[in-house]
């Protein structure tokens, strides 16, 4: 019983942390955009990746625990990185690219937990679901500006 919680509040947490650094790369970005609907287009995803936040935290409250902030590394080598990949090209081919790539590693990863997870929480199960098929949906939406 102990394991599984423990399980269930890891992965959980890496939802969580997975869904903060989509947050934390499209702000990284944002003041660079020049496209409106492009523009639109990341705002939504915005939008769905602190929907997955709130919907995790939610659960974290029905678990007694509190979510595990991203690290600080993390934020400063997501800013680092963006700001190193438009220093020459901060078109809106380069930010989609961009995003594409961050779209791709959370689909391999949230495919590779999900395909690991033996937790029992079926709304944590259901959520991973959510954030997988928001990652797939983000890539299908950025490529018409490549």
């Amino acid at each position: 019983m102990v394991m599984k919680m423990k399980e269930n509040i890891e992965f959980l947490n890496y939802i969580y942390q997975n869904a903060q650094m989509g947050v934390v790369g499209i702000d990284d970005i944002i003041n660079k955009i020049t496209d409106e609907d492009f523009e639109n287009v990341i705002k939504e995803q915005k939008d769905d990746y602190e929907t997955i936040c709130k919907e995790t935290s939610a659960i974290f409250k029905k678990y007694g625990k509190e979510e595990k902030e991203l690290p600080m590394m993390a934020k400063v080598g997501s800013y680092i990185m963006s700001e190193m990949k438009t220093l020459t090209d901060s078109s809106t081919n380069m930010l989609a690219k961009m995003m594409i790539e961050g779209s791709n590693k959370g689909i391999i990863e949230i495919t590779e937990q999900l395909n690991n997870y033996s937790g029992d929480d079926e709304e944590i199960r259901t959520l991973a679901n959510k954030l997988l098929k928001i990652e797939q949906k983000n890539l299908d939406n950025l490529k018409k500006f490549l």
